[in-house]
């Protein structure tokens, strides 16, 4: 098993700063706005919740646990949703003017049909829409 087989990886260059890209990521409202509405707070342990339409197979509703937080630097959810049991690692640097954000979702079976197209969906979503909408959020603010 290899770790392109089992995860989605997105290296994004965001010219903005670490820490307004870390409001981005860990404000309620903002997150709500480029991603999906939740009851998210940047705590350890914290549980909460996405939602967003339900599609074939998945009731929409998405299960996540904050399980690191290093401020302007790194934040890791778990993340689980229909038969997907998977973590989602934010990793922010400094970069120039900018910061360099890297993406990490990983945990999808390879063996199992149902993950292989949710990681091909997701990770079509995460490389555009997801970093478009961000993108937007930011230059907005």
């Amino acid at each position: 098993m290899t770790t392109e087989a089992t995860s989605i990886e997105v290296d994004q260059y965001l010219p903005h700063r670490p820490a307004k890209v870390w409001r981005a990521l860990t404000d309620r409202d903002r997150l709500a706005a480029w991603l999906m509405p939740s009851d998210f707070a940047p705590i350890v342990g914290h549980r909460f919740t996405f939602r967003t339409e339900p599609r074939a197979g998945f009731d929409g509703v998405v299960h996540c646990q904050v399980l690191d937080l290093e401020p302007e630097r790194l934040m890791r959810w778990s993340w689980a949703g229909g038969t997907l049991d998977s973590v989602v690692t934010w990793t922010l640097r400094p970069e120039g003017r900018g910061t360099r954000l890297f993406l990490r979702h990983e945990g999808f079976d390879p063996e199992d049909p149902l993950q292989r197209r949710a990681q091909q969906i997701m990770g079509g979503g995460w490389r555009s829409h997801i970093m478009r909408a961000l993108e937007a959020d930011l230059a907005a603010s």
